[in-house]
């Protein structure tokens, strides 16, 4: 049963010949009431202090579900990144690999076809100095024809110098 602070105040009792001080039991009953009335406040205080902890507490627990699910997400954000990026270097390094590739059948090809050019060109160079020692061959065996000639119409006359004959020869040695 409660009993408010008023209904003390308001309390009346019997008066009876030997009984108690009404003063004394006024005063005492005003004192109850007093702090009857202060405790009900302080109660009614120390609730609502409550009330605003507990509303306190549940937002606080809402931040912390929000942080611990925003943490979770970074941790999942963090795990795809670094997937991503290590797919990205081995796409990168891949590419490399092929462009490496590429580039290396490149200079074979590039160093297969020097080396035919080198090959053709030796092949005409050769061709030319063929040539070139024939059109000489032939040019000297005319000196020579030329030469006999000029000794058959002359006689005994000097033939000239073997020297240009063998400077000749040795050029041809030489080709």
């Amino acid at each position: 049963m409660k009993i408010s602070p008023l209904e003390v105040k308001r309390q009346q009792f019997k008066k009876t010949m030997r009984g108690y001080d009404t003063i004394e039991v006024d005063t005492f009953l005003e004192m109850i009431s007093n702090e009857l009335e202060e405790m009900i406040k302080e109660n009614k205080d120390l609730k609502d202090k409550i009330i605003a902890e507990e509303t306190q507490l549940a937002d606080y627990k809402n931040i912390e579900k929000t942080l611990q699910q925003t943490l979770m997400q970074a941790q999942e954000t963090s795990g795809k990144s670094i997937e991503n990026s290590k797919r990205e270097a081995e796409l990168i390094v891949k590419e490399a690999e092929v462009k490496a590739s590429q580039i290396v059948d490149k200079a074979r090809l590039d160093f297969a076809h020097a080396k035919e050019e080198i090959s053709q060109l030796k092949s005409r160079k050769e061709s030319v100095l063929s040539k070139l020692k024939i059109l000489l061959s032939s040019e000297l065996n005319l000196i020579r024809a030329l030469e006999i000639d000029e000794d058959s119409g002359k006689g005994n006359q000097s033939r000239g110098s073997g020297k240009d004959h063998l400077e000749i020869e040795e050029i041809l040695k030489k080709l």
